[in-house]
């Protein structure tokens, strides 16, 4: 699945500590799943939407998830960065002024090697990840281990894929938004 194939690009985030992941299949039974995407989804500062055909045609996914992570975006409480994973006219979707990745809104899958497709990501997500902690990759600090192992020094990352700043510092992020 390509939503797993991004997750394992993205561990060497995971393991440094800057990031904690989270996507919906987490959900635990009998939880109610709506509620708990829409915690996530508000609590991020980077919402990562993953696009396929299957997300636009997706009604909770493209009027519920993608209306309130636009609306945050919007109001500079959040950072949405469309991830293209299969070809798909997105052009006249809500995102389309959005930078996307991979590099040129390219589609995951029209790549000649999708681990390339994955690796841009990953790049690109760092840096995002940098301009928020204010962290360059040999600055980062490794992961601690533990019981009293905090979430709150990790940005969070949800499929609609959410993460959480480090700090939570609403002009920093502002201002992130506006200069990304």
């Amino acid at each position: 699945m390509l939503r797993d194939r991004l997750a394992k690009h993205l561990s060497a985030l995971e393991r440094q500590g800057v990031i904690s992941t989270w996507h919906d299949r987490q959900i635990g039974a009998g939880k109610e799943w709506a509620g708990e995407i829409s915690k996530h989804l508000e609590r991020a500062h980077i919402i990562m939407l993953l696009v396929s055909a299957d997300f636009l045609a997706s009604d909770y996914c493209y009027d519920i998830e993608m209306t309130r992570a636009l609306e945050r975006h919007k109001a500079k409480e959040a950072l949405v960065i469309p991830i293209i994973l299969k070809p798909v006219d997105w052009q006249c979707a809500p995102f389309n002024k959005l930078q996307a990745l991979p590099k040129n809104g390219k589609a995951v899958t029209s790549w000649p090697d999708i681990e390339d497709a994955f690796l841009d990501i990953a790049k690109g997500i760092r840096l995002v990840t940098e301009e928020f902690t204010g962290q360059k990759e040999e600055a980062v600090k490794p992961i601690r281990c533990g019981k009293d192992d905090s979430k709150t020094d990790k940005i969070d990352w949800v499929f609609v894929v959410t993460m959480t700043v480090k700090n939570n510092d609403k002009e920093r992020v502002q201002a992130i938004v506006e200069h990304l």
